[in-house]
């Protein structure tokens, strides 16, 4: 494979504008770590949202030069814009956006968290499959919850100018890279058999292959990899990132490991086992990873562990 095109840089930033879980009282603020403070002019009162979704801000310096990519758009219609004015966010300073996937708690904010850029055409990566529709979850013949719809012009409204790519995809000056379709090699990471959507007029199981992830490499640290849910599963993830930019250190993996609940459970041992073997410095699940699997990677990695929230900015430099 020809390695794909990815620029050492000197820092990468992750302000996350949405995630799963907020402790405003924390106080554990360090080199790498910090939290959002509750004050607004002077008193307790700026809350940061904690909703079941994912949205980050990430900025990248190399030479001095800084760019900045927004990385999905949460789950309601408000939650992440809302965080980004409390946090006192300029997103004009975004440049271009990369959806993971086109499910709805990373598409929910796309309207109100796009109008805060303020500017028209923005690139927009994406894999082709995040339109399809209809998609939906599965328990039974008689028993189906659908995902809203994603469309191009969804998109396209919201200000951005879609690149649809299934292959890796340099972005922000080779600072970046959307890693497209993740092949799925592990004998343990079989995908979640609930998602079902039509194809040829057929029902057929959702493989969720839009599922995509953004890769950095900080100079002579590593890769620090950033997932939306991992649906392609985050061993599968950080193996491919490795293989298509042909750096072998992991500095941070960082994201949705989607092993919440039952259907999940069984692999979490598994996963956290695989994570050592990679020894990344450091392992920051979010999202949809699932109580029961941070808490298993947390006593397994304690060093090498960060607890994220929402409003919580990681700085690797």
């Amino acid at each position: 494979m020809a390695k794909a095109s990815l620029k050492a840089v000197d820092k990468v930033e992750i302000l996350t504008l949405q995630d799963n879980y907020i402790e405003m009282t924390a106080m554990d603020n360090n080199a790498i770590v910090t939290r959002a403070a509750p004050l607004k002019e002077g008193e307790i009162r700026a809350s940061i949202l904690a909703e079941h979704g994912f949205s980050a801000l990430i900025k990248t310096t190399a030479a001095g030069k800084t760019h900045m990519l927004l990385f999905d758009f949460g789950f309601s219609e408000n939650g992440a814009a809302q965080n980004a004015k409390t946090l006192g966010v300029d997103m004009r300073e975004v440049e271009a956006a990369a959806l993971s996937h086109g499910h709805s708690d990373h598409t929910g904010g796309l309207q109100k968290l796009t109008a805060l850029i303020g500017k028209r055409d923005i690139p927009l990566i994406v894999h082709p499959s995040a339109f399809k529709s209809p998609r939906y979850l599965k328990f039974g013949e008689d028993f189906k919850i659908n995902f809203p719809k994603l469309t191009r012009e969804m998109v396209n409204d919201a200000g951005f100018d879609a690149i649809e790519s299934a292959t890796p995809y340099p972005l922000l000056d080779d600072t970046i890279l959307f890693l497209g379709e993740i092949p799925r090699k592990t004998d343990f990471e079989k995908g979640w058999p609930l998602p079902h959507c039509q194809k040829d007029g057929k029902e057929v199981w959702d493989s969720i292959e839009d599922d995509s992830s953004l890769v950095m490499h900080l100079k002579d640290k590593g890769l620090v990899i950033l997932s939306g849910c991992a649906h392609a599963g985050i061993v599968n993830t950080i193996q491919y990132a490795m293989e298509v930019t042909g750096v072998d250190r992991i500095h941070a993996v960082m994201g949705g490991f989607h092993l919440s609940g039952p259907l999940f459970e069984q692999i979490i041992d598994r996963t956290a086992e695989e994570l050592q073997k990679l020894n990344p410095a450091y392992v920051i699940p979010t999202h949809c990873t699932g109580r029961k699997a941070i808490m298993a990677m947390e006593k397994q990695m304690p060093d090498q562990f960060i607890l994220n929230m929402s409003g919580t900015k990681l700085t690797f430099a």
